[in-house]
């Protein structure tokens, strides 16, 4: 497609426009240009004002933020509390506590902490290998027998 201009050059057209775009984009750049060549920033009279009254602002907006949060996690926990005491759940806090004075109360006469039950299949091995020298010897004919129990 071509551009037709009566009056005159399209290149002059397409040179100009691109004179424009050029001086557009470079507009933005002159002002940086003075520290690219290592000219002097030039320093906002205010900006410490500006700077402070940012922090400020964003410090209330995290205060605000904290108190909304806090709200919405205390009336979670009512609404917890509420389920809790409506179906007779204990607290895993609660739960944690009545276990440790359980422990404590059993072991106010000793001076040492209370012993914690072995599982089965974890006890005295020696015993384990009788039972099983045992089961061996019931199987062995008489004279070996004789021999093993001799010894």
């Amino acid at each position: 497609m071509s551009l037709e201009v009566p009056f005159c050059d399209q290149y002059a057209v397409r040179d100009f426009l691109f004179l424009i775009l050029s001086l557009f984009f470079l507009k933005g750049a002159t002002k940086d240009m003075g520290k690219m060549l290592g000219g002097e920033e030039e320093k906002d009279p205010d900006a410490d004002r500006k700077e402070e009254e940012r922090q400020e602002a964003l410090r209330q907006q995290e205060e605000e933020r904290k108190a909304k949060y806090a709200k919405m996690e205390a009336e979670r926990e009512s609404v917890r509390q509420g389920i809790r005491d409506k179906y007779g759940i204990k607290k895993k806090e609660e739960k944690e506590a009545e276990a440790q004075a359980a422990m404590e109360q059993a072991s106010e006469g000793s001076l040492t902490r209370p012993k914690k039950a072995i599982p089965a299949g974890c006890g005295n091995e020696e015993e384990e290998e009788e039972s099983i020298v045992d089961t061996v010897m019931k199987f062995l004919p008489g004279p070996l027998q004789d021999m093993f129990n001799k010894k």
